[in-house]
């Protein structure tokens, strides 16, 4: 019987970003904004929706400013169990990127996932945290500590990477070899030098590891950084590399796909790359720069 998984992906723009702005205030104009693309999505028979990095507020790492470690809270904990509604209410598996508290003082970029019963399977926490000029995660995220877990939903196995992990071929093969069947990349990234990469870097790691992805990005600028304009242009991918969905570069809007899973283990007969791999000769590349 053929596996064929309908796949949602929001991009949206944040509406408050302004630090005098009370956080409750800024998590909830940002998630009303969501709710209507959830709404969509769950009316029109979307199976597993992701939405975008740190959905439920702006990018606020640019700023090194304490005020934003109050955006974050735990996991599962109340934005993400306010999700785990939606996810019930129309049998819609869902990928919740959120900023996460652990505990006073640790912090992650991380996303939650549940299943289409509203049931919480986990969270992935991002592993590769940039520390360059409008970036300054660092100052806010620890780097993840819980390897690259993969969840099995209701409709398929589904592994999370976020942001600037794209740029790190050994995760996504990690994800593919722990048995992911759709990548869930969650972004916040600007026009400039990542646009070109945007479109290379995902669709290579579906065809390397023989699995979907599902890319988000949001929309427009943040003042006060203004960082630059997050370009937005979501989309999935199969394990050709072929684009199923693109979204706009401006606009808050659902974009969806039919996936076809049976697809994976065709593309895996013909290119046997996991089982042509040699992790005997890879060692090195471990201890390099250790």
């Amino acid at each position: 019987m053929p596996r064929k998984v309908i796949g949602g992906l929001i991009q949206c723009a944040t509406p408050v970003s302004d630090p005098s702005t009370p956080i409750e205030q800024v998590k909830e104009d940002a998630i009303s904004r969501h709710l209507r693309f959830i709404d969509e999505a769950g009316k029109n028979g979307v199976q597993i929706l992701g939405l975008q990095e740190i959905f439920n507020g702006p990018y606020f790492c640019p700023s090194q400013d304490p005020h934003w470690y109050d955006m974050a809270e735990p996991v599962p904990g109340p934005t993400t169990e306010r999700m785990a509604a939606y996810a019930k209410k129309y049998r819609m598996a869902m990928v919740v990127p959120v900023y996460e508290r652990e505990q006073a003082g640790v912090y992650y970029n991380t996303a939650a996932v549940y299943d289409a019963d509203g049931s919480y399977l986990g969270k992935y926490r991002k592993n590769h945290i940039p520390h360059t000029s409008g970036f300054w995660e660092k100052y806010f995220f620890k780097p993840g500590n819980l390897g690259y877990p993969v969840f099995q939903t209701r409709y398929a196995k589904v592994g999370v990477y976020i942001c600037y992990d794209r740029h790190f071929p050994e995760g996504a093969r990690l994800l593919g070899l722990n048995g992911a069947e759709i990548v869930f990349n969650p972004s916040a990234t600007v026009a400039g030098l990542s646009q070109h990469l945007w479109k290379l870097e995902q669709p290579a790691h579906a065809v390397a590891n023989g699995y979907f992805m599902a890319c988000s990005n949001r929309v427009g600028v943040e003042a006060p950084w203004n960082l630059g304009r997050f370009y937005g242009s979501s989309y999935f991918v199969d394990p050709r590399g072929n684009f199923l969905a693109v979204g706009s570069e401006d606009k808050d809007e659902l974009i969806t796909a039919e996936m076809d899973l049976d697809m994976i283990e065709d593309v895996r007969r013909v290119w046997q790359f996991f089982r042509d791999r040699r992790p005997e000769t890879y060692q090195p590349m471990a201890e390099i720069g250790t």
